[in-house]
């Protein structure tokens, strides 16, 4: 099964039940903006309301914006249906717990909440973002305890760090000699803003003509990339940097699919240290992200990976990952 293409994302909308309600924001919104990178499709939860994307603001004072204090998460909904939004929420809630913070409102409030942004957008395939930031301190308070933190969410149109068309040929990657941020400074299994070594990857990837990057750790061994975590068929497994990562749920689910692929190839899994010479010698490569699930890997350095197109470990577990989508026990419909 080939990964869905991205088209008519913000046209398509889901089952809005009896009250009907029209997708909020309009195209006119970023054409009078002036700016072409506004996203006006999409609403947003500010102050305890639903907005259009367009008029979704946070304080300029929020710590969350000052001092990149938060956490958060993503789910995507496809075809109108989330995608294990049970995980996600999960990982949102011991991410605020390792950072000490809290809501006022539940689990179910949260879910709900996602549900209405997703509803009021008419999205049917939506990148669905739930935040929980520090909030505002005291005047001249820089004392965390002081905050009240505070929650946002927002649905825009599904994004992708490799279209489906990229995904055909394969990514080209460049493993940037940019360090990722030490798990010993900033736990990477809670979910941040934290990109500033992220980004300056991603610079170094442009510089040398790949479309994205790996970063590794200081111990040299690959750990993973702006958004995404990284597999490698390599020595008669399926293997994936086990420490210094975001345990993602696309990763969980790719482990999942590699864990049955594997019984019947008899390729294990294999979640270790990944060096970058084993990196570059795999016979097949992969990254795994909600933006876009399983994207094949066909250059490194701009060396070719086994054959140099998408392998056939990679497509079937990229295929499995898709039929998932409609499994009952993964998804739930947007209501």
């Amino acid at each position: 099964m080939e990964p869905p293409t991205p088209g008519g994302n913000s046209g398509a909308s889901v089952a809005r039940g009896a009250s009907e309600r029209a997708p909020i924001g309009s195209a006119s919104e970023g054409a009078a903006s002036g700016n072409a990178n506004v996203v006006t499709a999409g609403a947003a939860y500010i102050g305890g309301k639903i907005v259009p994307i367009s008029e979704a603001v946070i304080p300029i004072l929020d710590l969350g914006f000052l001092h990149s204090d938060a956490t958060y998460d993503v789910a995507h909904v496809w075809r109108g249906r989330f995608f294990r939004l049970g995980d996600h929420l999960d990982r949102f809630e011991r991410g605020m717990k390792k950072l000490r913070m809290s809501l006022p409102i539940d689990r179910e409030e949260i879910r709900r909440i996602l549900h209405d942004c997703v509803r009021a957008s008419g999205l049917a395939n939506a990148y669905v973002e739930m935040i929980c930031t520090r909030g505002m301190a005291a005047p001249g308070s820089r004392d965390p305890r002081d905050c009240v933190n505070q929650f946002y969410a927002f649905a825009v149109p599904f994004a992708w760090i490799a279209t489906p068309e990229q995904q055909e040929q394969g990514l080209s990657v460049h493993v940037s000699r940019v360090q990722r941020i030490a798990p010993e400074s900033v736990d990477p299994t809670v979910k941040n803003y934290h990109w500033l070594d992220l980004v300056q990857g991603l610079f170094d990837a442009y510089d040398h003509d790949a479309e994205t990057a790996l970063l590794s750790d200081a111990d040299g061994n690959v750990v993973e990339g702006p958004g995404f975590n990284v597999f490698a068929v390599t020595a008669g497994a399926l293997v994936t940097p086990k420490a210094g990562v975001l345990k993602g749920v696309t990763r969980k689910t790719a482990l999942e699919i590699g864990a049955e692929l594997g019984a019947e190839l008899d390729l294990p899994v294999e979640e270790r240290a990944l060096s970058y010479d084993e990196l570059v010698e795999a016979n097949e490569v992969f990254v795994t992200s909600t933006a876009g699930g399983i994207m094949p890997v066909c250059a490194i350095d701009g060396r070719p990976v086994g054959a140099g197109v998408p392998g056939p470990v990679t497509e079937e577990i990229k295929s499995r990952y898709w039929l998932m989508h409609d499994d009952p026990w993964y998804f739930e419909q947007v209501d």
